[in-house]
């Protein structure tokens, strides 16, 4: 039997953390919450509620009356997490130092960085519908905004998004726009990737035809597939796709079907977390 022990009393009460959408019941729920959501932390956290709940919700009067200390004495937002961190002690060190690192560096970024780094995280974090509506929210904020380079950054990662979801004509846009906003050569060549896997082989390549100066960049790009291909042959994922095809042309039929119902599953569940707010 595995026992864990917590740190502190487990709330009758949760704290709700508004901004990202979910409730805790003690202290370690509250550093996991911290840990996995770091990017998207800002100093709204830093309020006398959970600082209220910690101390008589969860009984840990010391750890509140640290937080209330630095909390009114405008405390740095790392510090108070990693305080927090610290004290209950679910993580190691270097996990702590992580989170630290990731808090100061969303410190030295304007507004606009800032909540497009929180979004980018979404995209990492598969949350793909909830980062696009993020994104055009933000373009919408940055339209004023005089440096192009953040808008085109913006443009590019939504792209991201959408290639994500095998929105590749929508991705291609995406990559056009950033390209139009900032002459980059990577934005081009996201731009004629998602082109090459929205087209047909014939509808593409009379599509680059049509171009003028891309050439190199088109040229560029097959290498570039090319290589990602062999580095697929060379993943687990291509050798379980020969092993189903034996299964499946060798007779072995209800292996391919068990584990197709088990791949099916996955897709789902990878497609509902993609599709979640």
């Amino acid at each position: 039997m595995r026992v864990s022990i917590c740190v502190g009393n487990y709330a009758t009460t949760p704290y709700v953390m508004s901004g990202l959408g979910f409730s805790v019941y003690c202290a370690e729920e509250l550093c996991y919450a911290l840990k996995e959501n770091a990017f998207l932390l800002d100093t709204s956290l830093m309020n006398d509620t959970l600082v209220e709940w910690l101390g008589n919700k969860c009984g840990l009067k010391d750890l509140a009356q640290e937080l209330y200390s630095m909390l009114h004495k405008q405390g740095s937002l790392s510090g108070f997490v990693t305080l927090i961190m610290e004290y209950v002690g679910l993580y190691e060190e270097s996990t702590i130092r992580q989170v630290e690192s990731v808090l100061k560096k969303g410190a030295g970024l304007s507004g606009i960085e800032k909540r497009k780094g929180q979004i980018d995280y979404l995209v990492e974090k598969k949350r793909y519908m909830a980062a696009l509506r993020s994104y055009d929210a933000l373009l919408i904020q940055c339209r004023e905004v005089a440096d192009g380079h953040i808008r085109a950054s913006i443009l590019h990662n939504k792209g991201v998004a959408l290639t994500r979801l095998m929105l590749y004509e929508q991705a291609a846009d995406s990559f056009l726009l950033a390209y139009q906003e900032e002459a980059l050569e990577e934005h081009y060549m996201a731009y004629l990737a998602a082109k090459r896997m929205e087209l047909s082989e014939e509808e593409y390549v009379s599509f680059v035809a049509e171009l003028t100066n891309s050439y190199e960049t088109s040229i560029a790009l097959e290498r570039e597939m090319e290589k990602l291909e062999h580095s697929f042959k060379e993943q687990p994922e291509y050798q379980r796709l020969l092993i189903r095809k034996e299964w499946r042309s060798g007779g072995e039929k209800q292996k391919y079907y068990d584990d197709n119902e088990s791949l099916t599953q996955v897709l789902k569940n990878s497609y509902r977390s993609s599709m979640s707010e």
